[in-house]
């Protein structure tokens, strides 16, 4: 006997599930334990918020990001991201604690928790371990003999989060009208788009917007979400 699909539960990582941006977090704690110059790192910085600025495309912007690990060693990188995650929970605002409480009310009401992020393998791993996360649909760093070239798969940013949920959906056999999805910024437009339940977090003007002209719900105030119904 078959037992009924379950539904998927998705949520967007930095400034959504957790307050911070985890890559630039992580990239300057690595840099920082391998005895890199404190000025490396602000550099980076300064060059990605020039290239926003510029109107990069964000999926640009995170490709050229990721060439900043370009000859990490992979499993120096996973270490490194376990000890920076320890490192982060010593602050008690890493978590956005209302998404946290949701996620768990989903868990609790038999969903799947995906995770769903530009973000990289050595920071989310040991997020969606402390989680109890289902999947993880995230960035891939290629790798050739264990050390980073600095390139990527396709990023998952904007329409490349929806189609990831579509084929997890189809995947598992779930209908989208079971599902939810939760984000913060302009680019998780189409991923909210992709469930029937699209829950907003923050206060993002497009986001906002869309929520007023769809009735999607918003996560702004203290009480806790409660998706279980």
């Amino acid at each position: 006997m078959h037992s009924a699909p379950r539904a998927v539960a998705f949520f967007d990582v930095d400034e959504t599930l957790i307050k911070v941006k985890s890559m630039a977090r992580f990239l300057a704690f690595y840099w920082a334990q391998t005895g890199q110059d404190p000025a490396r790192f602000e550099g980076a910085r300064t060059a990605h918020l020039r290239r926003q600025t510029a109107g990069i495309p964000r999926a640009r912007l995170n490709r050229a990001f990721y060439r900043n690990f370009q000859g990490a060693q992979g499993a120096e990188l996973t270490e490194a991201g376990r000890a920076w995650f320890a490192a982060e929970q010593t602050h008690q605002d890493f978590f956005n604690q209302r998404v946290l409480d949701a996620l768990h009310a989903h868990r609790r009401a038999g969903r799947l928790i995906a995770l769903v992020s530009g973000s990289f393998p050595p920071c989310l791993a040991p997020i969606a371990e402390a989680v109890h996360a289902d999947v993880v649909l995230c960035t891939t760093a290629e790798e050739r003999g264990g050390i980073l070239t600095g390139e990527i798969g396709i990023p998952v940013i904007g329409p490349r989060k929806a189609d990831l949920a579509r084929r997890t959906m189809r995947a598992r056999s779930c209908d989208p009208g079971d599902c939810w999805a939760y984000g913060d910024h302009d680019s998780d437009a189409e991923l909210l788009r992709a469930v029937a339940h699209p829950v907003v977090v923050g206060d993002n003007p497009l986001l906002r917007s869309l929520a007023g002209r769809h009735g999607w719900q918003r996560l702004l105030t203290a009480a806790p979400l409660s998706p279980a119904r």
